[in-house]
């Protein structure tokens, strides 16, 4: 696994143009924000005119219009743009417009939208019922697929969401330790929990909100918070915290402060911190979970953790979420043991179902190395379009999953990350949405290709970024 921890720290390429070109025109106008809403492509004219209806009426009714706020496109500017239908790679908007998808529903899509195979058996376990509130066969079938495919995880426990998975993951390293201590690096997110929300990334760095109001200072009192890649500040907070530390939480590889991977050494580094402390290691891999590998981030780089998180590909697509670990731990969690947790919809049939069937598909010879070329092929070609074209940039990926900055970098952590050229990054990020592209709109996330994007598809979408690139 050493060789292919490299191979991902060699895939942040960046691209250094001798004399970036300053852009023209005003930036973050009123005129700009409006090309997005009527735009002449060819013979057809860009129009989002029902995209703009709905969301209005949306904003009467929901917070800012939205039920996550990343949605809203306040980083980028423009209309959010309402879908209608998915399939494959492709999305469709209500106003008829089509757009090759590198969001995949945030990550879940990892086989493509609204498989077939995944939907026939959807529609035969629907014929039964939707929840039942009580065991169903479906849950020990998928359980034995990810307590065989993930290194850490001995015992695992559904749960209905990312964010619910890490709740139930905190309370259990604290019961399981005795300690209430824990840490956590600036930029990571791990769901909206209020011990998390400190420096938290995701919507709170897109929005660029301070620490969330209404999270007591009791709650966010026993977390500690390090720069990500920093081995030595996390060193230092456990000489300080010597025997009080309960767990350190990571995404092994950072997607909520944009795509940041691990150095060599790093996870290493923490692995060894926390064994010296009596320190759980959890990794937080509702990202990374059978995206960079079948085993997750941890069979990649050939770390174990000892509690892990996930949700996303295990649902297919449907809600979902999980924490395992090793049998010790876990035997902690109610009715086993002490730790309470429950959830009236965990472990429904319809999200095991697409979760079994998703990964099927994904323990097929050649997923990971599909997944690695294309995403590979998608980054070098918008990083040349961004060298030819003048602007300062740097990215990279890993399998599955990818990300680039509008600067020089190297970037190591949320500090780096945040010298992006966020109004370029908005620009551009418009810009694509006419050309038929839909990224995740935020500077501050990743981006996620599937077994359904075609090489068709990434030579168009490097061609619409270098077109976009020498526009803006």
């Amino acid at each position: 696994m050493a060789g292919a921890a490299a191979a991902a720290v060699a895939s942040g390429i960046s691209a250094r143009p001798v004399a970036p070109r300053r852009p023209s025109g005003p930036r973050g106008s009123r005129s700009v924000v409006r090309a997005a809403i009527s735009v002449e492509k060819g013979e057809k004219a860009y129009t989002v005119h029902k995209s703009e209806e709905i969301f209005n009426a949306a904003k009467e009714l929901m917070p800012g219009g939205v039920n996550s706020p990343v949605r809203a496109f306040k980083s980028v500017g423009g209309q959010p743009i309402v879908f209608d239908s998915v399939k494959g790679s492709r999305m469709w908007d209500v106003d008829g417009n089509e757009y090759i998808d590198y969001v995949g529903s945030w990550g879940p899509a990892i086989i493509g939208h609204a498989d077939d195979k995944v939907n026939a058996a959807l529609i035969e376990t629907l014929k039964k019922g939707t929840s039942f509130g009580a065991p169903c066969a479906l849950e020990n079938v998928l359980a034995e697929m990810v307590i065989s495919a993930v290194p850490s995880i001995e015992m695992v426990r559904f749960v209905n969401s990312g964010t619910e998975a890490c709740m139930g993951a905190l309370r259990l390293v604290r019961a399981f330790t005795g300690r209430e201590k824990i840490v956590k690096f600036e930029g990571c997110y791990h769901g909206h929990a209020d011990s998390f929300l400190v420096k938290a990334g995701s919507g709170v760095a897109t929005l660029g909100l301070p620490d969330s109001p209404g999270v007591p200072k009791g709650a966010t009192y026993e977390t500690l918070t390090a720069p990500y890649n920093d081995v030595e500040a996390v060193k230092k907070l456990f000489e300080d915290n010597k025997e009080e530390i309960a767990a350190i939480f990571l995404e092994p590889v950072v997607g909520n402060a944009g795509f940041i991977p691990p150095q060599p050494g790093f996870l290493n580094a923490l692995r060894d911190l926390t064994k010296q402390d009596g320190t759980l290691l959890v990794f937080d891999e509702v990202m990374t979970g059978f995206r960079l590998a079948y085993g997750g981030a941890q069979e990649y780089f050939g770390i174990t953790p000892d509690v892990t998180t996930l949700g996303k590909i295990i649902g297919g697509g449907l809600p979902v979420g999980a924490y395992g670990g090793r049998r010790d731990i876990m035997e902690m969690v109610a009715p086993a043991g002490p730790m309470y947790q429950a959830g009236t919809l965990s472990g429904n049939p319809l999200a095991m179902t697409a979760g079994i069937h998703t990964l099927k598909r994904l323990m097929e010879p050649g997923t990971y190395d599909y997944l690695d070329k294309i995403t590979g092929d998608l980054v070098r070609g918008i990083l040349d379009a961004g060298a030819k074209t003048g602007h300062e940039m740097c990215g990279g990926h890993i399998r599955g999953m990818f990300g680039f900055f509008f600067t020089g970098g190297p970037v190591h952590n949320f500090a780096d990350a945040k010298k992006s050229d966020t109004d370029k990054f908005g620009r551009f990020y418009r810009g694509m949405l006419e050309e038929g592209v839909y990224l995740a709109p935020s500077q501050f996330e990743a981006g996620f290709t599937s077994l359904a994007h075609s090489s068709q598809d990434i030579e168009k979408t490097v061609e619409a970024a270098e077109k976009v690139l020498r526009r803006i």
